[in-house]
């Protein structure tokens, strides 16, 4: 998330990012979605305990008590909330402030246990962070800021389903509605494979509306050609670690696009 802010910061400006702007931003940005972080493990504690990927988390294990995480939530979200209002600017502390509210309750409180859709309705929340960074420096909401929050509003489906279809026994036996426990694995392939093409075309925005040049788009269609490939492989041959590797390799590919973005916008 933090990547994401930093590159949209320096996407905002044709030189550098002030360096107060770049410290303090990211610093309350970052504060700001722990605390979010810290509600969703709250919230999700007695879900958390049937689930093999977060059963060792301190709640569910008994670590620290509602009441300390309810403080410490307060403490780091309050303290971002406020370098955010006093030494940025207000409309990047009430984005982000939006953007807590999205995750922590709309769709860890709601969202979650109300639709298989909810990866991509809540998906929003999550894509915030280069809108926060840029408007960080600006002061103002640009085209250029929501082509890069597209951008992850259309690679989070692929992302979590591929770990959904990974973790679908422990996600059955939590009671929450994923795509893969409520339609069935192939069903869930098809949305991977439909959300990858929706993110090649989408990844490609920046350089047709001159955000940015010929190494990017290069960067992108490799990487989203790799993307597909993974996905493709998903749906006709899968193996027991397939799922597993589409969504390792979608932390990779958000990592590198971003740097692509960085990359080309500074050297070409």
């Amino acid at each position: 998330m933090v990547l994401t802010s930093v590159v949209g910061m320096f996407l905002a400006v044709p030189g550098m990012v002030p360096t107060s702007i770049l410290l303090l931003g990211n610093l309350g940005i970052a504060l700001v979605a722990g605390a979010g972080a810290v509600c969703n493990h709250l919230i999700d504690r007695k879900i958390d305990l049937k689930m093999k990927r977060t059963q060792n988390r301190p709640l569910p294990q008994g670590r620290v008590g509602s009441r300390q995480t309810i403080i410490f939530a307060l403490s780091i979200g309050l303290s971002g909330m406020s370098i955010l209002l006093f030494w940025v600017n207000p409309l990047c502390a009430w984005l982000t402030l939006g953007s807590f509210v999205g995750y922590a309750f709309i769709y860890t409180g709601y969202l979650k246990h109300a639709t298989p859709q909810n990866i991509v309705i809540g998906g929003l929340a999550g894509a915030m962070p280069p809108l926060l960074g840029w408007s960080a420096v600006t002061g103002t909401i640009e085209p250029g800021a929501v082509i890069l929050v597209l951008i992850i509003f259309a690679w989070t489906p692929p992302h979590f389903w591929a770990l959904a279809i990974h973790r679908k026994d422990e996600y059955a036996k939590s009671g929450v509605p994923m795509l893969p426990v409520t339609h069935g694995e192939q069903v869930t392939k098809l949305h991977i494979i439909f959300y990858t093409g929706i993110l090649i075309v989408v990844s490609s925005m920046p350089y047709f509306v001159k955000m940015s040049g010929g190494f990017y788009l290069t960067a992108a269609m490799l990487l989203g050609a790799g993307f597909l490939f993974f996905s493709w492989l998903l749906l006709i041959k899968p193996g027991p670690r397939t799922a597993m590797d589409t969504f390792r390799y979608s932390i990779v590919y958000l990592a590198l696009l971003f740097v692509a973005l960085l990359i080309d916008h500074y050297l070409f």
